[in-house]
């Protein structure tokens, strides 16, 4: 048995920024994702932005497996500064990580062009029935790894489910 094209499950998106987090910034990667999602067959639950802190990342995702969500997306704090935090607060809420889609993401990048696709540190994996994916924070990056999940995600939340007939 197979989901509806129109409806694969609930996402929530966490864009991972401090200047949108104080208001400094107007966010416009979580209406692109939830679009994204949207065109997928997705129903956004919504769009959560918190600052670059370990913790707060961390709860964004805890939550979201608690409430339910099928997909996470991340969106930010995938590089190498300081304050590049999505990986390292993800690493620690996933129970199976997932390496072949961020391989396919990064790989993906690095076909288009997008040099800093090669330096991303971006994770994806399973915490408890619910897919997490890290995507890097530029806009490119974004309909690129977007692009690149349309056709894994379905698969791995019918897994997810227990939908598909073994």
């Amino acid at each position: 048995m197979e989901r509806s094209a129109q409806r694969l499950g609930r996402a929530l998106v966490v864009i991972v920024d401090d200047r949108v987090a104080h208001g400094e910034h107007e966010d416009t990667s979580g209406p692109l994702v939830t679009e994204l999602l949207e065109e997928a067959g997705f129903i956004v639950d919504g769009v959560v932005v918190v600052e670059a802190e370990t913790a707060g990342i961390r709860n964004a995702l805890n939550t979201a497996v608690i409430g339910g969500a099928d997909l996470v997306i991340t969106v930010g704090g995938t590089g190498v500064l300081p304050r590049d935090r999505t990986p390292d607060a993800t690493a620690g809420v996933l129970d199976r990580p997932i390496p072949g889609i961020s391989e396919a993401i990064r790989a993906s990048g690095l076909a288009a062009g997008a040099v800093d696709a090669g330096i991303s540190r971006g994770l994806a994996g399973v915490s408890g029935s619910t897919l997490v994916v890290n995507l890097a924070g530029s806009r490119s990056a974004v309909r690129d790894g977007m692009a690149t999940l349309t056709s894994l995600v379905p698969h791995v939340i019918d897994e997810l489910s227990g939908l598909e007939e073994v």
